[in-house]
């Protein structure tokens, strides 16, 4: 039978034939399941402050209690400052999206819009909304949403350009309704066809933008279904439609439709199942919780996969009878309905997935600084590597009402077990929220638990970034530098030989058992540097161990010398390099790496270089860079390739997730990344990390400089049992903005790990015993001398003239 979850009805006659065919009950039980078939577990709502820029229209809607005519002593439009004054307030409130509502061209009827405009410097209250869209925009970061009613093309192209979407009712296709004695009479602005030609006009120009209908005002049963249909053909032709708005007619005081009975909820029910049935499966299906108190639980089991815009600031002006529920009240009821309230931003995620396509611009940065890695509202502060950013509660220990998380559970069970997750299933895992991620955390902590005891590593290491000259245009990396790099912090510098043995000879003699040596690959630099580099460290402390190059300098360094991977290796081993950091690795997903790292080694090269290293007796570790540009689909693709490749060699020692640090980062600098992840996100990279990769991978690590003090203490929560390293001279992370510190003693990283109740141990590099003697230097250590670095000269910028 036709019409599955998956299935759209494709015509009105079919859509009467299986409404008619079905109960109520029965056509809700089909809408919900496809619209989980699609949404999953979220209902999602826009947290925003409501603007009225002008309560004049030129249309009288007899159910309207928005539209005012103009009121002798009172402004007709809200001044810039006024405008600016609720922005601000709105943004000082969380809110994410400033909604602009006003009437439909009241300078067309009123002289009083006409001489305000004038007074305003302008002429048409479009004109006027554009400048205050952009004002807002530019000086609260909020991101206007425009509901101005009917525009040309030209208005959409030009109004585009300062609001990440748009929209408009189109309430209903019927001209019965505008005809005398219905609620459309006198209102030339909601006649079908002109309101049809806005909606034609947004898909043109590609407008991400939202429409519905108002039912219960008059039209029937068959004149919905003609409404929805009307939107269908424009989204299928266009894909514009982000959202369809189901709204249910409530009688207003004061109204001419006073008297007139509410919409039936029966009708709301069925219009928004009926909707649900006919769009595509990704299309959001919206009611108002505010005017349906009550029945929530009903509104979500017919289908509705978002409630809208919801204010904690402002009220509804177009139905100031119905106040918004508090949010902490939305999330309960939502709960309560098998649902996890979620907050997304005026954009809807696919909308953001083809930024380029859907949105102006300017307007890109200021949502990717809005936006988590699937597309939804950020809702915290937090930022990877920034000292001063708190780290939020999370929700670990909520309750979880029936029937949420059940099929997390199931996949973290087994993860729990050792089985191997597919893509959806890890996918689902980072995409938890809300007590959702309780379960997952519960559950890797569990691993960690049977895998590690209490028992919370860390290694005694410095690290030696012996230049930060790379011919590479990672666009992530604000350490190195070039003739034609961006001009970030520092100079271009090179470590002599003398001064990397004068570093590792000083970790030694305090207490250090690993020096890290990474770098940028200078053009300069052949095979025979890094064997040079290696002599080097050797000759300060032949006993340390050496972690050094990653697969892309391995890789450089062969090709310099014409060598086989396998035998470069061998070389490298033989003088002195112990293991294999595995950075370089960023997203393991040529798709992200095309923009990320396009002049990189690609995802098979890194996982060769790896898979050969561990052949010939190399351990290293594994990493992945998270929080740009990425989805929570690449991050998946990125733990079971890594997967993939341990249970085939056994050689990685550690997971290590290192979140974006985006201050100084060129891709961010540029507007075309995301602020890094959001806490959520950080936290939950290692637990489904811990859950993804067991039993393969034993080692989970949490990056202080990256997360601080407080990240550190919650991923000890999740599934981590280590703590990296002291570290010494970090600078790759500092680099690109990072305030962490640049060394983390011993006594300190001790002192860390028993406030979270752990016990803490010192490690080697592949994680045995360090000698005592080693360990106790490392709690006695003197400062660190001043290092040296040799000024790169010939890659200084020089400033034209």
């Amino acid at each position: 039978m036709k019409n599955t979850a998956q299935d759209a009805l494709s015509s009105i006659d079919e859509a009467k034939r299986f409404s008619e065919r079905h109960s109520l009950d029965e056509l809700m039980a089909h809408a919900a399941a496809k619209r989980d078939s699609t949404f999953g577990s979220l209902v999602t709502y826009s947290k925003k402050v409501f603007i009225p820029l002008t309560h004049l229209c030129r249309d009288v809607c007899h159910y309207c209690t928005f539209a005012e005519p103009p009121k002798k002593g009172e402004a007709a439009y809200l001044t810039r400052d006024q405008v600016l004054s609720i922005a601000k307030k709105g943004a000082e409130f969380g809110c994410k999206e400033a909604l602009f509502t006003l009437g439909d061209k009241p300078e067309l009827r009123y002289r009083a819009a006409r001489e305000e405009l004038s007074a305003l410097e302008h002429e048409t209250t479009l004109s006027y909304l554009e400048e205050m869209a952009q004002m807002v925009l530019e000086e609260t970061g909020l991101i206007p949403h425009l509901n101005p009613g009917l525009m040309t093309l030209d208005d959409l192209k030009r109004l585009r350009a300062v609001s990440g979407s748009m929209g408009i009712m189109l309430e209903t296709v019927s001209d019965r309704l505008a005809e005398k004695g219905m609620p459309h009479y006198g209102s030339p602005d909601k006649e079908p066809l002109a309101r049809l030609a806005t909606l034609q006009a947004a898909g043109v120009a590609k407008v991400p933008f939202t429409s519905g209908l108002l039912i219960g005002i008059g039209e029937t049963r068959d004149e919905r279904l003609e409404s929805l249909f009307a939107l269908k053909e424009l989204n299928d032709q266009f894909g514009h439609l982000q959202e369809i708005i189901i709204q249910n007619f409530l009688p207003k005081p004061d109204t001419k439709m006073k008297n007139a009975p509410a919409a039936p909820l029966d009708e709301l029910l069925w219009t928004i199942a009926m909707a649900r049935l006919i769009f595509d499966a990704e299309t959001s299906i919206q009611a108002p919780p505010n005017l349906n108190a009550g029945a929530l639980p009903d509104i979500v089991r017919a289908g509705i996969n978002d409630w809208g815009g919801v204010s904690p600031l402002t009220p509804d002006f177009v139905n100031p009878e119905a106040p918004w529920p508090h949010l902490e009240k939305l999330a309960d009821e939502t709960l309560k309905s098998g649902k996890v309230l979620t907050e997304r931003l005026t954009v809807y995620p696919p909308y953001l997935a083809g930024i380029d396509t859907w949105i102006d611009r300017k307007l890109q940065q200021p949502l990717l600084d809005h936006s988590d890695a699937s597309g939804f509202a950020r809702t915290d502060k937090w930022m990877a590597g920034d000292a001063d950013s708190k780290a939020p509660a999370l929700e670990l220990n909520r309750p979880v009402a029936p029937h949420v998380g059940n099929d997390i559970a199931a996949i973290c069970t087994k993860g729990q077990k050792g089985t191997s997750l597919t893509e959806q299933e890890v996918t689902r895992l980072f995409e938890a929220r809300g007590p959702e991620t309780g379960i997952v955390a519960a559950a890797a902590d569990e691993v960690r638990r049977d895998v590690n005891g209490d028992t919370v590593s860390y290694v005694v290491t410095r690290n030696i970034n012996y230049t930060n000259v790379c011919y590479f245009k990672c666009q992530f990396c604000a350490f190195s530098k070039g003739k034609m790099s961006e001009s970030l912090r520092g100079k271009p510098y090179i470590v002599e030989f003398e001064e990397i043995t004068r570093r590792t000879a000083e970790a030694w003699s305090r207490g250090a058992t690993e020096v890290c040596m990474q770098g940028g690959i200078h053009p300069r630099y052949t095979g025979e540097t890094y064997l040079s580099l290696l002599k080097a460290a050797k000759a300060g402390a032949p006993d340390i161990h050496i972690h050094a190059f990653t697969p892309l300098e391995v890789t450089q360094g062969a090709e310099t010398l014409g060598l086989p991977l396998e035998e470069y290796l061998i070389m490298l081993k033989e003088a002195g390099l112990g293991t294999l950091p595995g950075t370089a690795a960023e997203i393991l997903d040529d798709e992200v790496r095309a923009t990320l790292c396009p002049d990189k080694i690609n995802t098979d090269e890194w996982l060769t270089v790896m898979r050969t290293a561990h052949k010939v007796g190399f351990n290293s570790t594994a990493t992945i860079m998270y929080g740009h540009i990425e989805r929570p689909v690449h991050w998946a693709r990125h733990l079971l390739r890594l997967r993939n490749l341990q249970s085939e060699t056994g050689g990685f020692t550690e997971f290590v997730p290192l979140p974006f640090v985006h201050m100084e980062a060129p891709i961010y600098l540029k507007g075309r990344a995301r602020p890094g992840p959001t806490y959520r996100e950080a936290v939950l990279m290692h637990a489904v990390a811990r859950l993804t990769l067991n039993p393969h991978f034993k080692n989970i690590q949490a990056s202080w400089v990256k997360l601080g003090k407080e990240g550190i203490a919650d991923c000890l929560n999740v599934g981590v049992n280590d703590i990296g390293g002291t570290l010494m001279n970090e600078s790759i992370t500092r680099a690109a903005g990072a305030a962490h510190g640049q060394e983390m003693p011993p006594h300190d990283m001790e002192e860390l790990i028993k406030q979270c109740d752990r016990d803490p141990v010192q490690r080697t590099t592949t994680y045995g015993t360090p000698p005592e003697r080693q360990r106790l230097a490392s709690f006695q250590a003197a400062p660190l001398s001043e290092t040296i670095m040799q000024p790169a000269r010939e890659f200084d910028r020089v400033d034209a003239a």
